[in-house]
């Protein structure tokens, strides 16, 4: 731990420089989880040609090195440089919530850098902030990411007790975050449907969660206009009352506006992650 943070006191360009060392390695001699990623990436755009789909894994694979050492630099980066480097807009609509009262709910997909949009929330939006994670097996890397996630404040919530939690805490306004594009387990599976051209299953619980306890929900949108830059846009998705709403409303316009970011940035989202493992019917 005290190596880490050590290494953390480097600059950024010092870091990228072994980001581009770890590039090399993982994508031309080790050849990271090649297999998945051009799988999901053949299914996600069938329509674009071999060159075109080799050229957004590579980006991807410099975006997935880039986040080690980013993720590192978060043991140690001051808010000031957090602030310009990562951008919330319409953060108000967090603020505002909060101010109120309110409970809200925040959807999120496995973009990069998701874990520096999380410290910039609790370091700059507000650090009554819940979000709802899957432990890692590891002791050591799960003690290592909880310190550098709450450096700010705001509590990190194990998905398999989010339930209990959240009952315990119901009166108490802030933000709960959920990556809500994650695979379920076979068992956890409800809702079927189509997301990047293949049958999808998604959790049901944030869209239940919402509308039966009336919570406004936003969608984090991604885009990065530099390395090391990121920017993220709130967008509401959800307000209540949800009377006339349709089943799956809310998890139909999340899945409609991260595909849409997908295929505007491609080389941000997760491809190494076997999404599609579960087929329908199985």
């Amino acid at each position: 731990m005290f190596l880490i943070k050590l290494i953390s006191y480097l600059p950024f360009w010092i870091l990228y420089f072994f980001s581009d060392i770890l590039y090399l390695l993982g994508y031309h001699v080790l050849k990271y989880r090649q297999k998945v990623i051009f799988d999901n990436l053949l299914h996600a755009f069938p329509e674009k040609s071999d060159k075109e789909r080799k050229k957004i894994a590579k980006k991807f694979y410099r975006n997935l090195t880039d986040s080690f050492a980013e993720i590192i630099k978060m043991y140690t980066i001051s808010k000031e440089d957090l602030d310009k480097r990562v951008k919330i807009e319409n953060k108000e609509i967090v603020l505002e919530a909060i101010q109120n009262g309110q409970v809200i709910i925040g959807l999120t997909g496995h973009f990069f850098n998701w874990e520096m949009h999380l410290q910039q929330m609790m370091a700059n939006v507000s650090n009554k902030l819940d979000v709802v994670y899957t432990k890692v097996k590891s002791p050591f890397f799960e003690k290592l990411m909880m310190k550098i996630r709450t450096r700010f404040g705001g509590s990190m919530v194990e998905k398999d007790l989010f339930q209990k939690d959240y009952l315990r805490k119901r009166a108490q306004p802030r933000c709960i975050v959920l990556a809500a594009d994650q695979r379920p387990n076979n068992r956890e599976i409800r809702y079927w449907t189509n997301f990047m051209n293949r049958e999808t299953a998604f959790f049901e619980g944030a869209e239940k969660l919402t509308k039966r306890f009336n919570h406004a929900v936003f969608y984090s949108n991604v885009s990065k206009p530099k390395r090391g830059h990121y920017i993220f846009n709130y967008e509401i998705i959800g307000t209540p009352p949800y009377l006339d709403e349709p089943d799956h409303s809310i998890t139909d316009e999340f899945i409609r506006l991260l595909e849409a970011n997908i295929r505007e940035y491609p080389e941000l989202y997760l491809w190494s992650h076997n999404r599609w493992k579960w087929k329908k019917g199985e």
